[in-house]
């Protein structure tokens, strides 16, 4: 009898510290290349006014400030647990290096914290940024998030991406030379994309040397371009269902080593426009696992790899 159906990241974390490891959102007020000009003025068509941050304090305190408001909030957490400082707001690697490199340190010297997870994109990864996250590896536990969203082209274009999927190859390439975790963000139920489109990006991750995936439900955020497509009646959202059979499948077509680090999300209430289903992540979850059960499958049941 399968008793674990998928590779979480709470499993890989007890497995390495045998107790609680708590995620902690810190902000360090940076920006994204596909909003202050570089590449573009509008971001992604789904990122919000906070570039997925909409949990973090705000960078005008320290992060040990940031990091012990955050703690106040939590409930029900053992009070010994371990912390990732977890930087998620927009481009994470998209800065003076001496400035990152100031901030990655301050993070890794609170007390409690194991790990950095580090949310960027792919071609804000050079060499400077892979010899600081070496550097940084060797004091803790890191965590390279690159958001991918989907390999499609026409999606790529689509969700003003602004990069080229060989750019991700590259930025994985340069980070599976050194110690770090590399996990890549994909957006399900994007415009317009079928099954078949979302596991032909699954097939495409999984040949690459990666340790850990993200599920993201698409949201449809206020004051995105999103919504105005979503209003304007350009994509049909996908609905709870056919969520819940994507998800699975995408769970059966992963590789079994890599971690799954995300099944859903957890949308800022105040901002979501849809799916409102959305909001309820213990039934997305619970049904997610009941749906593994009721097939009798499991991570990896469907996938293979050509050596």
């Amino acid at each position: 009898m399968i008793t674990r159906r998928f590779y979480s990241l709470n499993d890989f974390l007890h497995k390495k510290f045998n107790k609680k490891v708590v995620k902690m959102t810190l902000n360090i007020g940076l920006t994204c290349p596909n909003r202050d000009g570089k590449l573009s003025n509008k971001g992604c068509v789904f990122c919000g006014e906070k570039g997925a941050g909409d949990f973090a304090e705000s960078n005008a305190l320290s992060l040990k400030e940031q990091f012990d408001l955050y703690k106040s909030k939590l409930k029900n957490k053992p009070s010994d647990a371990y912390y990732i400082a977890y930087f998620q707001s927009f481009t994470n690697t998209y800065g003076d290096i001496e400035y990152l490199e100031r901030k990655y340190n301050e993070a890794a010297e609170i007390d409690g914290v194991v790990g950095i997870s580090i949310a960027t994109r792919p071609d804000c990864i050079d060499k400077d940024i892979v010899n600081l996250l070496e550097s940084l590896s060797r004091k803790k536990m890191v965590f390279v998030e690159l958001g991918f969203q989907t390999s499609k082209t026409e999606t790529i274009d689509l969700i003003n991406r602004c990069y080229e999927n060989s750019v991700y190859d590259r930025a994985v390439e340069m980070l599976s030379e050194i110690n770090v975790n590399i996990v890549t963000h994909l957006i399900l139920g994007l415009p317009n994309e079928t099954k078949t489109d979302v596991l032909n990006t699954i097939k495409y991750i999984s040949d690459r040397p990666l340790n850990g995936v993200k599920l993201q439900l698409m949201q449809v955020l206020k004051d995105t371009e999103l919504e105005n497509m979503y209003n304007q009646n350009f994509f049909k959202l996908i609905d709870f269902e056919d969520y819940i059979d994507l998800v699975v499948a995408c769970i059966e077509n992963l590789p079994p080593e890599i971690v799954i680090h995300r099944l859903t999300g957890d949308p800022p209430k105040n901002i979501l426009v849809a799916p409102k289903y959305s909001t309820n992540k213990k039934r997305i979850l619970n049904t997610i696992n009941k749906e593994l059960n009721i097939r009798d499958s499991f991570q990896g049941k469907y996938f293979f790899r050509v050596y």
